[in-house]
């Protein structure tokens, strides 16, 4: 009997540590360097280069001067928050006749975060503490006057 709850308690445990196995996703595309070396710097457009390796991932939509190629990966951990261990970018630029001018490679480490919107509704004073909050909903308690005696 104890040999059979051993083996339980060995499989769950087994099981349970099993489930908090880290899971990755890939997103998104790149050109190889091979497919990258037939984009010719001075020679190509913008329609060759789709022809070549492919619709880009985003381009530069207000000036029209580059393709971007962008492939990520990211870690699912248990109940963490996703997290982007790997991003490459591939940038074409163009010149004004739509020749392209440049080819770059971007990595992870070249980049820096952009909050493209936040969501936060600033309070006077500074954010009150939680203590403080729930304190101040039993019966508008303020905490300052019973610390200060009054």
């Amino acid at each position: 009997m104890k040999t059979g709850l051993r083996a339980a308690i060995l499989a769950s445990t087994i099981l349970a540590l099993s489930a908090c196995t880290a899971q990755y996703r890939n997103h998104g595309y790149i050109p190889s360097e091979d497919d990258l070396a037939n984009v010719i710097v001075g020679v190509d457009s913008r329609d060759s280069v789709t022809e070549t390796i492919g619709a880009p991932t985003t381009q530069s939509f207000i000036d029209e001067s580059g393709y971007y190629y962008v492939r990520s990966r990211v870690r699912h951990f248990g109940m963490l928050e996703p997290e982007v261990i790997n991003r490459e970018i591939v940038a074409i630029t163009f010149d004004s006749a739509g020749t392209v001018q440049n080819i770059e490679r971007f990595g992870l480490e070249d980049g820096r975060v952009v909050t493209l919107s936040r969501r936060v509704t600033p309070v006077p004073g500074g954010s009150p503490s939680f203590l403080k909050k729930i304190l101040s909903a039993l019966g508008g308690f303020d905490p300052a006057s019973a610390l200060s005696g009054n």
